[in-house]
């Protein structure tokens, strides 16, 4: 039994003695709780302990949970079983602050996505470089080329297999949410970094490692990257950074859909690249940027032209 096994079930005893809560809500927590671990998986062999956790970690399952379209009620009964939970391993000195003590939940759709610059994108790809392990360093820059040159996912990114992605074509198949399927393109920029990754870090990798499986993005060993892997690969490559604002994975699909629109994209397109069932999920993005409002503003109303 794993530590974080351990844990869950001293905390699930401790609510049905202790605290004598109904079987209904244990079964809520300990679901929430499985469903958490899973998100922590790193790889076939490794995952974070529960202990590991901090703000990083927390707010990439938050991004991960709205991801999912979960009602606002399930993801508020979620966070609320992961508070107690790290208030259960604060007080038992398991850990010294409670990362989700401060969680606020988003309003309904009174957030508005949060986007990359170019110069903060530009900063992270820079930072893609730096990677002291020369064929990760190749499959950090593949990795972020595809997320922000496709929108995909980072699930439906680490669901991504050879056969999957034709290079050729530039075009992937996305299996989606409720296994729904969709073509996505992608440019020049992301073959040629899956072309140098494939040569020169996947392929020696797999071989070194004998390993067989098709996933396409794998750690140095050789196993395929869970949902969680990706993310973590992506929490070092904002460290090595100088970007210090707060930053989660989902800004890269936001970046890659506001682009779109500020370079005249249809909604409707949008929609069908995101993988959006509701174009309402889609308006959110028609937000875009101050600039890119302000120079609309500036060149098509009336009182803004110059006097003749």
């Amino acid at each position: 039994m794993s530590k974080n096994e351990e844990q869950v079930n001293w905390f699930l005893k401790y609510l049905k003695s202790e605290r004598q809560y109904s079987s209904d809500t244990i079964r809520a927590y300990q679901e929430a709780l499985k469903e958490f671990q899973q998100f922590l998986v790193i790889s076939e062999d490794a995952e974070y302990e529960f202990t590991q956790v901090d703000q990083l970690a927390v707010e990439a399952y938050m991004s991960d949970l709205y991801d999912k379209d979960y009602a606002w009620n399930s993801i508020s009964q979620k966070v609320s079983a992961m508070r107690s939970f790290y208030n259960f391993l604060e007080k038992n000195e398991e850990i010294s602050i409670n990362p989700f003590e401060f969680v606020q939940l988003k309003k309904h759709n009174n957030q508005l996505p949060r986007f990359f610059y170019q110069n903060e994108l530009q900063e992270l790809f820079e930072a893609a470089k730096l990677n002291k392990d020369p064929q990760m360093r190749l499959r950090d820059q593949a990795l972020l080329e595809v997320l922000y040159g496709t929108g995909i996912r980072v699930s439906e990114c680490a669901g991504l297999t050879i056969q999957t992605v034709d290079l050729q074509q530039k075009v992937m198949l996305i299996q989606g949410k409720g296994n729904k399927q969709r073509y996505v393109p992608f440019g020049r920029y992301a073959q040629e970094a899956l072309q140098n990754y494939y040569a020169d870090s996947r392929r020696p990798v797999m071989t070194k490692n004998d390993q067989h499986h098709q996933a396409v993005f794998i750690n140095h060993r050789g196993t395929a990257l869970t949902t969680r892997g990706i993310e973590y690969v992506l929490d070092q490559i904002v460290k090595r950074s100088s970007l210090t604002t707060s930053i989660h994975p989902h800004m890269l699909r936001h970046t890659y859909a506001t682009d779109l629109l500020n370079n005249g994209a249809d909604l409707r397109t949008v929609q069908e690249l995101l993988g959006h069932s509701s174009l309402s999920s889609t308006q959110l993005y028609t937000h875009i940027t101050k600039e890119h409002l302000l120079r609309d503003y500036n060149s098509f109303f009336p009182r803004t032209q110059s006097k003749n």
